[in-house]
Formats: C-alpha cells, structure tokens, sequence
C-alpha cells in the first residue's frame, strides 16, 4: 500500500536519525508530489548532505513545477542550501531562473554556488522564451560567463568554459565564445586548458 502525502511528510519530520531522515526524503522524493515540493526544499538546509542530495533529486525530477517555489524560497544565508537549490535549478534548466544564476555566478561569496550556477547558464531552455526575449537573455547569459572566465580562481574559470561550450549551441552568441575560448587556450592552469582543448573539439564537431 502506498504512503500518502501526509504519512510521507510526517515521516520526514519524525526522524530520528540521519539515515531514517535520508530514506524519507528519498520517499518523499519518489512519490513526485507537488505537495512535497516544500519539504524537498527545506530538506536542502537540513544539514544531512544524503537528504540534501535526494531532495535535488526529488526537485530535479518535479521538473517546471519545483521552479517558482525554488525561486521564491532560495535561502540567501545557507551557503549549502542555495547551492543545492542552484545545482537544481541548473538541472531543471527552466529559463525562469536566469536571474538568479547571472546573479549567483557573477556575485555569491560560495565557490561551489558560482560554479553550479555558471554551468547552468549554458544549459538552459532558451526555445522556451518568446523571440523578443531570447536574444537579451542569452546576451546577458554569455557576458556573465565571459566575465567570470577572467576570475582568479582555476575552479571558477573551468565551469566558465563548461557553461560557454554548451551555450555555443545558440549561434547567436557563438562568435563571442570562440573568441574568448582561443584566449584562454594559454590560461595558467592546465585542468583549464585541457578544458578548453575538450570545448575546442566539440565545438569543431558540432558546428
């Protein structure tokens, strides 16, 4: 017999351990309820990476309907939360949360937020914008990973090339990516370099 919402929420807030908390969120997360999309999203600051770990999932796998409440309930004091909420939202690839992830590769204290959001920038649904807000959206995405592509930290500068390879794919921005990839063939860090090498060929593949 399956759970309800209820029992499957109750069993969440009733854990009385780390690994009963990881299996309920990870039951919650499996039942795909709209309903438990809250609860997915506060079990992202509960300080348990398993149960953080499923609810990206859980969230990931709701699809469109775990954006806006993500968007809404995006916690600007818990690093850990709101990259996790970052990574899912990357994954999601809804083009509503441009806003967030230009701010949060450009601007967020956390490394791990900046790199989850600036591999997201490349990745979103642009098909999903209408004509007149495509071409803005995807100009303020490419300035933000070019920008970032300077950044002093190696770490930074390699999910900069991950979010241009993929964001390449839109023609319109791609003379711009090129460019600035040939730059940085000659960065000072060699997993950057062999980065840009792999961007390199696919970009020779696919166009």
């Amino acid at each position: 017999m399956t759970d309800s919402p209820q029992e499957l929420i109750r069993a969440i807030e009733q854990a009385d351990s780390p690994g009963r908390l990881v299996a309920s969120v990870r039951a919650l997360a499996a039942a795909r309820l709209e309903a438990g999309i809250p609860i997915l999203i506060a079990a992202l600051g509960y300080n348990n990476p398993g149960a953080a770990v499923a609810a990206v999932e859980g969230l990931i796998q709701m699809g469109e309907a775990a954006v806006q409440p993500l968007l809404e309930k995006l916690d600007g004091y818990d690093y850990g939360a709101r990259a996790y909420a970052i990574r899912a939202l990357a994954a999601i690839a809804d083009p509503r949360a441009l806003d967030i992830l230009v701010e949060a590769a450009a601007t967020d204290f956390a490394p791990s937020v900046r790199r989850a959001a600036a591999k997201g920038l490349g990745n979103l649904r642009w098909h999903q914008l209408s004509v007149d807000q495509i071409q803005s959206a995807l100009a303020r995405a490419s300035e933000t990973l070019l920008l970032i592509s300077q950044d002093p930290d190696w770490a930074i500068r390699y999910a900069a090339v991950v979010g241009l390879q993929a964001l390449s794919s839109q023609l319109e921005v791609l003379p711009s990516i090129q460019k600035r990839l040939e730059e940085m063939a000659q960065d000072n860090d060699s997993a950057v370099r062999a980065r840009v090498q792999l961007a390199h060929q696919s970009l020779v593949i696919s166009h």
